[in-house]
């Protein structure tokens, strides 16, 4: 690359350690902007900064920022990949490929730490003992699943009992055992609790097994009640089996991945095959700006896999990684069981990766058709595209805007405005009256606007933004993120507006970045920085304009604190109490006839 190093970051890559390791790259002001593991340090850091390597856009981009760096050694890649895994997490670096849908996908839990289990829905998953099914990115087929859990297997419902001496509804509707009354044993409460774990690991023909030896032995014991109900749940199974689709071999315990890959995305899907039959079938997008494909699917696996319980055997990939050995003894011990990570070339095996595959181009194709419907105006393109010009992880739902108003260095104030969807919500704007800064000191302001903004979410009054857009140039840029390192918050996504060419300045970035003038990002960019001036303006303007009915009523004899509250409250400005005349002023204002006479002389006399 072209940029020069500064003598500290030179230093550093001369002395890298030829090991496996993680690296760090920073910005200027030690900022975490991506987030790397290598098995030699040496030769993947010093990779970036060799002229004739061809990089992708963002990896371009990201170069232009670096001031410093930090490597951490392991003792081999598996710690490598595990300690990458940790701090992307972590630190959610602004350069690292992060899942698009990185909200919480909701898991089922068991919670088999506990005398009688029952199955919740949560978002997150604790170290607490209890077993994890999922993550679910499709709602619906997690409460299919659900709802047939419900009907085959009376788990107990509440978390705390409903009476003390008695069960509830759920009871005698058949839902639930009562092991709160100790209606039930506690070994053949297990039994249901192991039965619901495999149902939802997909080992359908265990309880299959078990559900006939019973309904069986119930027919030889004429206990005909408890058969019809063992032989319900038999055809109930059965059903759902057959519903699913076979790929393979009633052995296969694997996940197959397959992928697909446009300019700005990668999407994955992941296949859940259990005992040769598909039983979930998932969809994840990643940002995509020019990198390798194997890069891309490291990446997704990687992280995909950390957040996931329910472990293969087998995990199929479309394409061979580097570090495919490490990726392998990390999910092995993972699942506490040996994990092959393997490339088909022939065979069944090839035939579902290729089938994976197929759904994965399907989704990307679904996704530009989305992507073309949004387009279609501002408001809604706009977000998506200023997504991919900035390089976000994700489309930034809420986008809040500050602005620094003053006359003359007088009635310093701030906008906050807000547009989420790329709409504004005006319910949402906030106004901020100037507390430290008495003088024209934009840089001064804007610190101790994004001070107490950020604060504010971190006491949990207000909402995170997804991106901040700051009105000003890099000296504006500079003193926000001083005001939100002060609150020890992590800035996220934000950027610089400099209103003569419309230059966009990014945290560490020397040059500038230009939009499209005919773009919708810019568009946007646009409305939501006028809509800041417009409404710093108007209350810099008020506010102005109470300040000099103050000072003139301020002048008039007997005309007090709560008289000046009165009238201001009641008639908003000197303009509408000029309207009046002397008698009307005297009758409307409730004001004693003296001081009336008095307040309607000030206010010609200063007209």
């Amino acid at each position: 690359m072209s940029k020069p190093l500064n003598e500290s970051l030179q230093q550093r890559l001369d002395s890298l350690p030829a090991e496996p390791g993680v690296y760090l790259m920073k910005n200027a002001l030690g900022q975490i902007l991506y987030v790397g593991k290598a098995l030699v340090l040496r030769n993947r850091v010093r990779s970036y900064f060799q002229s004739g390597r061809g990089l992708s856009p963002k990896i371009r981009a990201l170069v232009t920022q670096i001031e410093d760096l930090e490597t951490i050694t392991t003792r081999n890649e598996v710690e490598a990949l595990v300690l990458e895994s940790n701090l992307i997490k972590h630190h959610r670096p602004y350069y690292n490929a992060l899942l698009k849908d990185d909200k919480q996908y909701p898991f089922l839990k068991l919670g088999t730490n506990e005398p009688f289990p029952r199955l919740t829905v949560v978002r997150q998953r604790l170290s607490d003992g209890a077993r994890y099914f999922g993550p679910y990115p499709d709602g619906t087929g997690m409460h299919h699943a659900l709802h047939l859990i419900e009907r085959l297997f009376p788990l107990r419902k509440r978390k705390n009992p409903q009476f003390r001496n008695r069960p509830c509804l759920n009871f005698h509707l058949g839902k639930c055992l009562g092991p709160c009354q100790g209606l039930v044993e506690q070994a053949d409460y297990a039994k249901m609790v192991e039965d619901v774990a495999d149902f939802l690991d997909g080992k359908h023909d265990r309880i299959l097994t078990r559900i006939k030896k019973e309904m069986a032995s119930a027919a030889e014991e004429l206990d005909f009640e408890r058969a019809a109900k063992l032989r319900d749940q038999l055809h109930s199974l059965e059903s759902f089996r057959q519903r699913q689709k076979v790929v393979g071999d009633p052995e296969d315990d694997q996940d197959g991945i397959g992928m697909a890959v446009d300019e700005t995305r990668a999407v994955f899907q992941v296949f859940q095959v259990r005992q040769g039959k598909v039983i979930g079938r998932l969809v994840f997008t990643l940002k995509a700006e020019g990198e390798e494909v194997t890069d891309l699917l490291e990446q997704f696996v990687v992280q995909y896999y950390e957040r996931t319980e329910n472990l293969p055997r087998e995990v199929l990939l479309p394409y061979k990684i580097e570090g495919e050995s490490a990726l392998a003894g990390w999910l092995s011990q993972r699942r506490g069981g040996k994990v092959v990570v393997a490339t088909p070339q022939r065979g069944s095996k090839l035939d579902l990766i290729r089938l994976v595959s197929k759904n994965a181009e399907q989704e990307l194709g679904r996704l530009k058709l989305v992507d073309m419907a949004e387009s279609r105006t501002a408001a809604t393109g706009g977000p998506a595209e200023l997504a991919r010009a900035l390089g976000l992880a994700a489309v930034p739902e809420r986008i809040e805007a500050f602005d620094i108003s003053h006359l003359g260095g007088t009635d310093i104030v701030a906008s906050m405005v807000v547009f989420i969807n790329g709409r504004p919500a005006k319910d949402q704007y906030r106004k901020f009256k100037l507390k430290t800064v008495l003088d024209n000191d934009d840089f001064a302001s804007m610190r101790e606007v994004l001070m107490r903004r950020y604060n504010r979410s971190r006491e949990g009054d207000w909402p995170w933004p997804d991106l901040v857009i700051i009105d000003g140039g890099k000296g504006q840029l500079s003193a926000a993120l001083e005001g939100i390192a002060a609150t020890g918050a992590e800035p996220g996504p934000i950027f610089g507006l400099a209103k003569r060419e419309e230059e966009i300045f990014l945290p560490g970035a020397r040059d500038a970045l230009l939009l499209e003038r005919t773009s919708p990002a810019l568009h946007l960019v646009q409305q939501v920085r006028d809509e800041a001036h417009r409404f710093a303006v108007t209350f810099q303007r008020q506010q102005r304009g109470k300040r000099m009915t103050l000072s003139l009523l301020d002048e008039v004899p007997g005309l007090g604190p709560a008289r000046r509250k009165k009238l201001i409250e009641k008639f908003g400005s000197v303009a509408k109490l000029r309207e009046l005349g002397q008698d009307a002023l005297a009758k409307e204002s409730g004001l004693p006839r003296t001081v009336a006479a008095a307040l309607y002389q000030a206010l010609h006399a200063a007209s």
